[in-house]
């Protein structure tokens, strides 16, 4: 098989993973040394500092020996296999980087032969890659359940980032649609990975093993699986194993099975997962305030709105006298905001149109503040402000990116309209002038 050909398979069958970021990755390089973690890119990934990189998201193999139900490369899939060497894929990476293609790599397999074997490869190329190709970009690993905890521990001093995938939020869940696989082997991979991050917390080594911590994905919907069940695994994870980031990936239908939906899940509830997960890391929301046991999460209204609707009896709050952790509860006021209203208050009582010019969203916030005792909000029952503050929550299908998608004709708005032809027609003519005069 030509290498272009292996290319297009590997790239093609990693793109379902989507806890890819390289957020907060600050690796420290020399001279002489091929790429970083800093410079800005191309793509739709992130420095600890907010700009946008690029990453080259690619499987070592597609032959993997795993029969999971949803997964595109399964064993029992008949499609074409195709297994990168640590050299190809050493080459590869710096080739593209020395394009300014990528900025970083995204590196993951399929579960080739068995987990310590497939394992070693992924280590023997990012080990090759940092040592012999002087590499110094963010590397992504995504970490094989069931290898070796030594074969583990030393790659995560050659990678920024490493992801042991959960998956699905149960060991129910997994045993129906991917038997070889067990969410307790994940979740004890994770705490090995923080313990040993920990124990060396105070020396310099900690900050060579996995400066950008770890990550997970859940695939949301390919279950019955509810949001709340989701929130509180992800709840324990930040709490008790330090995860940087929980992904979750709306359920795509690529193989066909009685087990599985027949239709993608919806990217409202994607996004809704993603909302939810904001208000756990940052807001010093708990689950429970969020979501009652076995609930699914509102698909017409975001849930911090959601979260004041169901708690109406504690508003509207005064802002002037609120504390920041009640700020933070009200729909529209995010952490900068809550820190302006925290800062200008000290100076003079502030007045709705003082937040409207630190960018509060009064369109939402009014419904749940006074300002001096003033309520600009709806008065007119809890009903009518559902309805005001639910959007529509049309799922538009959307398809994956791939590398070697051919691009569109860029079509005209106004193509079809006599307009377009007028002005087409005025402009064929200015171009054969332009050409008479030439002559």
């Amino acid at each position: 098989m030509k290498f272009e050909q292996k290319l297009q398979l590997l790239t093609e069958g990693a793109k379902y993973d989507v806890s890819c970021s390289s957020s907060g990755s600050n690796r420290k390089t020399g001279k002489n040394v091929l790429g970083n973690t800093a410079n800005s890119g191309i793509c739709h990934s992130f420095t600890s500092d907010g700009r946008c990189i690029s990453l080259l998201k690619i499987l070592m193999s597609n032959a993997c020996i795993y029969d999971c139900k949803y997964c595109i490369n399964k064993v029992s899939n008949s499609h074409k296999r195709a297994t990168l060497t640590p050299e190809e894929l050493c080459n590869l990476t710096t080739s593209f980087y020395k394009r300014n293609y990528i900025e970083g790599l995204f590196l993951s397999s399929a579960i080739v032969k068995n987990a310590e074997y497939t394992m070693k490869l992924l280590l023997k190329t990012v080990k090759k890659l940092r040592q012999e190709y002087n590499f110094g970009g963010y590397i992504h690993l995504k970490g094989i359940a069931g290898a070796d905890n030594k074969t583990i521990q030393e790659a995560t001093t050659f990678v920024d980032r490493m992801s042991f995938n959960a998956e699905l939020p149960t060991e129910k869940s997994l045993k129906q649609l991917a038997p070889q696989k067990t969410l307790k082997e994940n979740l004890l991979h994770m705490k090995r990975l923080n313990s040993k991050k920990l124990e060396y917390k105070k020396s310099k080594v900690a900050k060579k093993i996995l400066p950008a911590g770890q990550s997970t994905q859940f695939v949301v919907g390919a279950t019955k699986d509810t949001d709340s069940t989701i929130l509180q695994l992800t709840q324990n994870l930040y709490n008790h194993l330090n995860l940087k980031r929980v992904y979750y990936s709306a359920y795509i239908p690529v193989n066909k099975s009685s087990l599985l939906p027949t239709k993608p899940e919806s990217l409202i509830r994607e996004n809704r997962l993603y909302q939810a997960d904001w208000l756990l890391r940052f807001y010093g929301f708990q689950t429970h305030e969020i979501l009652e046991k076995d609930k699914n999460l509102n698909l017409e209204v975001d849930p911090k709105s959601m979260y004041a609707l169901n708690n109406i009896n504690n508003f509207p709050l005064e802002v002037n006298t609120a504390s920041k952790q009640e700020l933070l509860r009200v729909p529209g006021i995010g952490l900068i905001g809550a820190h302006r209203i925290i800062t200008a208050r000290k100076v003079c009582n502030l007045s709705f149109d003082d937040l409207k010019k630190m960018n509060i969203v009064l369109k939402r916030a009014k419904h749940f503040i006074t300002c001096n005792g003033k309520f600009l909000g709806c008065n007119s029952g809890i009903d009518n402000l559902y309805n005001l503050l639910s959007g529509e929550a049309n799922s538009q299908g959307y398809k994956q990116l791939s590398m070697f998608q051919t691009p569109k004709r860029r079509v005209l708005l106004n193509e079809n309209t006599s307009l377009w032809q007028h002005n087409r027609r005025i402009f064929n003519k200015y171009i054969l002038l332009l050409r008479a005069k030439r002559v």
